[in-house]
C-alpha cells in the first residue's frame, strides 16, 4: 500500500522548527519526505493540514505487570514495591498479563508511543505461556515492542543488607525457606522467548534478555545470560543502580561497583542497556561510554520512588547514550512520555544551580525520546525520526489545542506544554492503529472492563501475601535506612549530607 500523509507540519531535525512538509510511505517505510509531493495513481492521502506529524515516541523501559494495579500505592521506595511483589503479581493467568500488558499499550498509543522496551515479570516466575500473552497483546494493539522477560535467580531479600540482623526468628526462618526459581529454568524460559518471539509480526516484536537486577541473581545466571546474548545476537536491559540500597549490596558483595562487576563478567557491551543508572561513578559512565553500552532515564520513577536524580548531563558528557522511559505503573503511575519528558528537562537543573549550561533542555530530551530510545531498542536506523528509509511509525498532533496555543517555539512546547491529550492519530507500519483518538485495533470499552474484573480479583485473591509484606515493610525500612547511611562515591540524594537521611 502507498499512502500520502499530506499538509501536515514536521519538526525539522536540524533547526528544531516546524515546516511544511508531506511524506510519502510504501509499505512499513517512509520513502519520501518535502513540500507538495506528487503521489503514483491509486495512492490513498491522509491529510494532515492543521496538525504536527512527529516521529513516533519510543518509551525504552517499561513493565506490562504493573499496569493492573496503578494508582494503588503512595510514598513507597523500590525496595518497598518489590516486598509487594507477590502481593501485587501472583495469581496472575495469562488472560490477566494479557489484559495488563494491552492496556498499557493502549495508553502509551494515545500518547504518542508507538515503540516499547518492556520488562514484564511474574510471580514465581514469567511462563511460555506468560511470554505468548504478552507478546499477543502488543500485535494486537499494533504497537512495535522489545520484550525482556524479567528475572531473577535469588530471593530479593537475600538483596538488601544485613536485612537478617533486623527481622524477628520467625519472619527469618521464613524468608530462610525460601527458595529461588532454579538457574537453568530461567535461561530455558528466556531462550525460548527468543526462539519463538524474536522478530515476529513483520519484526515488530523483538526479544531482549533481562536479569531483572544483577544483585537479584548469581553470577551463574548472569554469565548464562552473556552467553545467549552472543548466541543468539540479542541485547541485555536490567535495572542498574537505581537505588542507593543497590549500589552498597554490589559494593559488599563483589567489592566493586555494579558497573564493575558486569564489566568483569563480559555482560557491558554495544547491547548492553542499564535501566535508572542513578548510581553511578564517573568511572562507571566512562566505562559503559566507551563499551558503547546505553542507558535509560526514568525520571518520574526514580523521584516517586525516592531512589535520587540521575547523572544525566555527566553522560552526554561522555557521549554515553540515553534513551526515555516511563518505567511501569507502580512506578510512575502512567504511561505519558510527554509527562517523561517534562521531568526529564526539569529534575536534573537543580544539580547545577545558576549553570545553565549544566542544565538539561528540550533539545536534549527530545533525542533521548527519539534517536536514544530508538538506540536502546537496537532500532537506531529504522525508528526516531521523519525521514527516507525510515519506519513509518508517526504520531499526529492537533495544533490548534489550548496546550500548544500560542506556539512560539515548536520542541519547548511539546516539551513543556504538551500533555499528550492533543495526540490524534497514530500508524505504526505504516498502518493507522489510532484514529481521531480512539483506537481501531482493539475493543477498548471490552479491555477496560476484563482490566478492572482482573484487577478486583488479584487484589483479593492476594491479601495474604500483601498483610505479609506489611509486616515485613518497617523491617526492610530500618535495614534500608542503615544501608543508605554507608559512605559512597557519589551522592544522587537531593540531601547534602546522606547520614541525615
Amino acid at each position: 500500500m502507498t499512502l500520502l500523509i499530506h499538509g501536515g507540519q514536521i519538526l525539522d531535525r536540524t533547526r528544531m522548527a516546524l515546516e511544511l512538509a508531506d511524506i510519502l510511505i510504501e509499505g512499513d517505510r517512509i520513502v519520501a519526505v518535502g513540500p507538495n509531493l506528487t503521489a503514483p495513481d491509486g495512492t490513498q492521502k491522509l491529510g494532515a493540514v492543521g496538525r504536527i506529524v512527529l516521529p513516533g515516541l519510543i518509551n525504552a523501559h517499561t513493565h506490562a505487570h504493573n499496569n493492573l494495579m496503578k494508582g494503588s500505592v503512595d510514598n513507597w521506595t523500590r525496595e518497598d514495591l518489590l516486598n509487594h511483589g507477590a502481593a501485587l503479581n501472583a495469581n496472575r493467568t495469562p488472560e490477566d498479563q494479557y489484559v495488563s500488558a494491552a492496556i498499557g499499550a493502549v495508553e502509551m498509543l494515545k500518547t504518542g508511543c508507538t515503540a516499547a522496551c518492556d520488562l514484564f515479570m511474574a510471580v514465581p516466575t514469567p511462563t511460555d505461556e506468560g511470554v505468548e500473552a504478552v507478546a499477543r497483546a502488543y500485535i494486537d494493539v499494533g504497537l512495535r515492542c522489545m520484550i525482556a522477560p524479567a528475572v531473577a535467580d535469588m530471593v530479593f531479600y537475600r538483596a538488601i543488607p544485613e536485612l537478617f540482623d533486623f527481622l524477628p526468628l520467625d519472619m527469618r526462618r521464613t524468608i530462610e525457606s525460601m527458595e529461588a526459581a532454579p538457574t537453568a529454568g530461567l535461561l530455558r524460559i528466556t531462550e525460548n522467548a527468543i526462539r519463538r518471539w524474536n522478530g515476529s509480526a513483520n519484526d515488530r516484536i523483538k526479544v531482549a534478555i533481562a536479569p531483572t537486577t544483577p544483585g537479584q541473581n548469581t553470577d551463574e545466571f548472569l554469565r548464562g545470560c552473556v552467553r545467549l546474548a552472543h548466541e543468539y545476537g540479542v541485547g541485555v536491559h536490567t535495572h542498574l543502580a537505581e537505588s542507593k540500597v543497590q549500589a552498597i549490596s554490589s559494593l559488599r558483595r563483589w567489592g566493586k561497583t555494579l558497573v564493575g562487576h558486569l564489566v568483569d563478567i563480559g555482560m557491558v557491551g554495544p547491547r548492553f542497556v542499564g535501566a535508572h543508572a542513578v548510581w553511578l561513578t564517573e568511572e562507571d559512565i566512562r566505562q559503559l561510554a566507551d563499551a558503547e553500552a546505553a542507558v535509560v532515564h526514568n525520571p518520574a520513577a526514580n523521584l516517586k520512588l525516592g531512589s535520587g536524580i540521575a547523572p544525566i548531563r555527566e553522560m552526554f558528557d561522555y557521549n554515553l547514550t540515553v534513551g526515555l522511559g516511563c518505567d511501569g505503573s507502580m512506578s510512575s503511575d502512567n504511561q505519558n512520555l510527554f509527562e517523561a519528558m517534562r521531568f526529564a528537562a526539569m529534575v536534573g537543573k537543580v544539580r547545577f544551580p545558576h549553570q545553565q549550561d549544566r542544565w538539561i533542555g528540550a533539545r536534549d530530551v527530545w533525542k533521548m525520546v527519539t534517536s536514544g530510545s530508538a538506540h536502546v531498542l537496537g532500532m537506531a536506523d529504522d525508528i526516531g525520526a521523519v525521514a527516507p528509509g525510515r519506519k513509518a511509525d508517526l504520531a499526529l498532533l492537533r495544533v490548534d489545542s489550548v496546550f500548544l496555543t500560542p506556539l512560539s517555539n515548536a520542541v519547548n512546547s511539546l516539551i513543556y506544554a504538551e500533555t499528550g491529550a492533543d495526540v490524534d492519530t497514530v500508524l505504526v507500519d505504516g498502518k493507522i492503529v489510532l484514529e481521531h483518538g480512539r483506537t481501531i485495533t482493539i475493543d477498548e470499552e471490552r479491555l477496560r472492563a476484563r482490566s478492572q474484573e482482573a484487577a478486583d480479583r488479584v487484589r483479593t485473591q492476594n491479601a495474604a501475601a500483601w498483610a505479609w509484606a506489611e509486616q515485613l515493610t518497617p523491617y526492610i525500612g530500618a535495614a534500608c535506612r542503615k544501608a543508605i547511611a554507608a559512605p559512597y562515591p557519589v551522592n544522587r540524594y537531593a540531601a547534602s549530607i546522606v547520614g541525615e537521611i
